[in-house]
């Protein structure tokens, strides 16, 4: 009863890193990558979990353990679980450095959280310069986040560092597209700018004319002369009855 209730508790993957963690000799953190790795690499991510935490938590500095972890984890839909390996490992990544900010930045583009993503894509791009999906993915999370302009950009250097990418096509269109709004919205500034100018002009026109009549109104009414003017006369006497 007591191993059911751990079991219900703490689940499987618990229990199974507990008792190779008792029973299994040093070195097993090694071995434990190995079989974790392996069962990654046959993406069968909830067989990895517990063989990568085991590493992980034996040999905090095997980066590579953590980096899978991470993935099987978002494998799994554990976003949070998988930030926070990833966030755990990236200060000390090396040379996974650009691989583990590129795998955050793709959790937190899941999420929704756009910023997010385009720093940890930001962060893989100055540890791998040449790292071509880290442009195409921040690329994708500018135009979610309606930075349309600063997308074309990255596309066009993922596109460089890719020239033979089956995306290619797909890219070129969307850039496409992009380029014709800003010159469709340009000229509908322009536009706007004109009719604006045309009508400033036809009220300075219009405030001109009428400012010029005023004025020769006034000037009319203090050249007037003062006149003799006629007085109505009666011939007949007034009579009182």
């Amino acid at each position: 009863m007591a191993e059911t209730r751990i079991v219900k508790k703490f689940g499987f993957g618990i229990i199974f890193i507990i008792l190779w963690m008792v029973f299994l000799p040093r070195g097993f953190a090694q071995d434990a990558f190995t079989q974790g790795e392996t069962c990654f690499l046959l993406n069968k991510p909830e067989e990895a979990i517990p063989f990568l935490e085991l590493s992980l938590a034996e040999d905090p500095a095997n980066t590579r353990a953590g980096l899978y972890l991470g993935i099987s984890y978002q494998q799994l839909d554990r976003l949070d679980d998988a930030i926070a390996v990833f966030r755990k490992i990236l200060p000390r990544g090396g040379d996974e450095t650009a691989r583990i900010a590129f795998n955050l930045g793709n959790v937190y583009y899941i999420k929704g959280s756009m910023n997010y993503a385009g720093q940890y894509y930001t962060q893989a791009i100055e540890a791998d310069p040449a790292y071509a999906s880290a442009y195409l993915n921040r690329a994708n999370a500018m135009v979610q986040a309606g930075s349309l302009k600063d997308a074309i950009s990255d596309y066009e250097l993922y596109l460089s560092l890719e020239p033979r990418s089956p995306k290619r096509p797909r890219i070129e269109q969307l850039v496409a597209f992009i380029k014709e709004e800003f010159a469709a919205e340009e000229r509908r500034r322009i536009e706007a700018e004109a009719a604006a100018r045309a009508e400033a002009e036809r009220k300075q026109r219009l405030l001109d004319e009428i400012s010029a009549s005023l004025q020769a109104a006034a000037e009319e009414s203090t050249g007037l002369s003062a006149g003799t003017e006629e007085v109505l006369g009666y011939d007949d006497a007034f009579e009182l009855e």
